[in-house]
């Protein structure tokens, strides 16, 4: 029976700490900014690191809907995945002005949702279809 349980924190935290969707840390002109849909290579490092405990703290910590052994599987996929699908960073989708942008830092609503969607499949079939595990003793 498959775990949807790191899918759904996963998907679920991928949305809360998108740098610029409900808060950019660091902000352009101040330590935090609010939905400004911006962000930024140091906004991305201090969101990724705020996910990556996040997810540890859920998954790991509090095992929610985990198996007894600690898996790191889905905290370290999530944590790459974070990186390179956050919008803005490598590629936006759709963009402002055009269906696809590369590294314009900038994100909207769609992006988010778009790029969301992408992190569940990725995330999905890597952890439940391809059942990637990394078991730590």
């Amino acid at each position: 029976m498959a775990d949807w349980g790191p899918v759904f924190v996963a998907v679920v935290l991928f949305v809360l700490f998108t740098p610029g969707l409900l808060f950019q840390l660091p902000g352009r002109s101040r330590l935090i900014e609010f939905g400004n849909f911006q962000t930024s290579g140091a906004s991305i490092l201090v969101h990724s690191i705020l996910y990556f405990a996040a997810v540890s703290i859920l998954l790991l910590g509090i095992q929610v809907h985990m198996r007894v052994m600690a898996d790191w599987a889905p905290v370290i996929i999530g944590v790459v995945l974070f990186v390179l699908l956050s919008p803005g960073l490598l590629f936006q989708l759709p963009g402002h002005s055009r269906p696809v942008e590369f590294g314009s830092m900038k994100t909207n609503g769609k992006a988010v949702v778009v790029h969301t969607l992408i992190f569940f499949a990725v995330f999905t079939i890597l952890i439940l279809a391809l059942h990637i595990h990394i078991y730590t003793g």
